[in-house]
């Protein structure tokens, strides 16, 4: 019988990938997610009955350990940016992923992969950061030989940055940011499914790698590149940190009072975050030491921001008859 890998979140934008891997690889696949009628996608990565989703909580203990019984690997891709509410940063990156380390090794599970972000660090500046840093220390207590993937910020056709950004194009011709000189490394979301892939049938050495794309640019430099690919001309306005923290509470505020139904465009912990350079360490394991060549930007972006141009699908024709009319 094939090997069976659980995947927590494995419905989500990065766990999809890593399914999709681990069934082409001919492993079965349970996709351990809080809604599995919402993933009814995933049973197309495979033939019949190979990939199945299933409910899980992180937060419930039997919960965790139904799906990861029987399972030969785990791999743990859940995440938040979420601060309060029940699944906030410490009930889900920290109790969630320690909570699944130590009932992986008390179910005898083989192997473990942890994704984690750049940036991790119990002493780090957000609450974010030390969330992802105290689940990493809760990791390795129980899991000593996991593979722990710190990826900087993940894109691809599902994202929610590039398509966020994008999306604010429409609105006028402004396009704010926050941190416009931060470095940011970004990394193709099947480059990281890649490197959990080898974690997982265990031809990557035990330990923690930081995954960076082949582009170290400024966020403004980003920008600009995701301008190009969808063919538009926006001013590109940063906001000081101060007033965009200030602009932070204020929307975190409006949440709270909304009950949720207005959700904070950004948050003072995401403008801490954004202080710091997103990118990979001297000295750290990164994709060299699992043999991966990651994917540039430009080679990906215009596959799914094309919609986001003013003639869609069409730009290119439409350029093309531009420059037959001018000869």
């Amino acid at each position: 019988m094939s090997k069976l890998v659980t995947i927590f979140g494995g419905s989500g934008f990065v766990g999809r990938y890593i399914a999709d891997r681990m069934a082409q690889a001919g492993w079965r696949v349970r996709v351990a997610c809080r809604r599995p009628e919402q993933a009814g996608f995933v049973r197309t990565y495979g033939v019949v009955g190979q990939v199945e989703p299933v409910i899980c909580n992180i937060r419930n203990e039997d919960s965790v350990r139904s799906v990861t019984r029987g399972a030969d690997a785990v791999v743990n891709c859940v995440g938040t940016f979420d601060r309060g509410g029940k699944n906030n940063f410490d009930a889900v990156q920290d109790k969630g992923a320690t909570c699944i380390a130590r009932i992986a090794a008390e179910e005898g599970v083989e192997r473990l992969v942890h994704i984690s972000a750049i940036g991790a660090d119990t002493d780090g500046a957000s609450l974010y950061a030390r969330s992802k840093g105290r689940g990493e220390a809760g990791v390795l207590e129980h899991f000593p030989n996991a593979v722990i993937l710190r990826p900087s910020v993940v894109f691809g056709p599902e994202d929610q940055f590039f398509n966020r950004f994008a999306s604010m194009t429409r609105m006028g011709p402004i396009l704010p940011v926050v941190g416009g000189d931060t470095l940011f490394q970004p990394v193709y979301v099947d480059d990281v499914a890649h490197a959990a892939e080898k974690g997982v049938v265990g031809t990557a050495a035990p330990g923690i790698y930081e995954l960076g794309g082949p582009d170290t640019l400024s966020f403004r430099e980003i920008m600009q590149r995701m301008l190009a690919v969808i063919r538009k001309r926006r001013g590109i306005v940063n906001i000081p940190f101060p007033i965009a923290s200030v602009m932070g509470g204020v929307m975190e505020l409006v949440q709270t009072l909304s009950l949720g139904l207005i959700s904070a465009q950004i948050t003072r912990d995401q403008v801490t975050s954004l202080r710091s350079d997103n990118v990979v360490r001297d000295g750290a394991r990164g994709f060299d030491a699992l043999e991966i060549q990651p994917t540039a930007m430009d080679a990906v972006l215009p596959e799914y921001l094309w919609r986001f141009r003013a003639s869609g699908q069409y730009a290119a024709i439409k350029e093309s008859a531009g420059n037959l009319r001018a000869n």
